[in-house]
């Protein structure tokens, strides 16, 4: 297989939506854990604590699939660089690791995705417990 420098670049775009996609995940939790943490201490409630301790996981996922997407950009312009200075086999090398990465923070984000989901299923179970909230599956 032959890498060109146009062949890291391909992902940048990739990258940087991914990128940005995570750091709108981020800053939707940090607000939702702003207003349950100001909730709780008015009105202290230990549901809102099981949902603090949800959000502070899926935050730690998040910081991780940002770490992750991070170092594969940051490989991918290393391995441009190794090109530009005609290294081809280590350029490989540093481009498989970029796409180890971002299979990784891909794989996180896949996680976190679960998490979410799980949490607002337990959510909408707990109002099927109302009588006055029915809710159809």
């Amino acid at each position: 297989m032959e890498l060109t420098l146009t062949t890291p670049a391909l992902l940048f775009p990739a990258i940087s939506l991914l990128l940005l996609a995570y750091t709108n995940r981020f800053l939707t939790l940090a607000a939702l854990i702003r207003e349950l943490y100001n909730r709780y201490k008015n009105e202290p409630d230990p549901k809102i604590l099981g949902q603090l301790a949800n959000l502070r996981y899926r935050i730690v996922i998040i910081r991780n699939m940002q770490v992750c997407g991070v170092s594969s950009f940051f490989l991918c312009v290393l391995c441009m660089f190794v090109l530009f200075i005609g290294e081809p086999t280590l350029g490989k090398w540093i481009f498989a690791g970029s796409l180890i990465l971002l299979l990784v923070s891909l794989a996180l984000s896949l996680r976190e995705i679960h998490i979410s989901i799980d949490a607002l299923t337990l959510q909408i179970d707990d109002l099927e417990d109302l009588p006055h909230h029915p809710v159809r599956r």
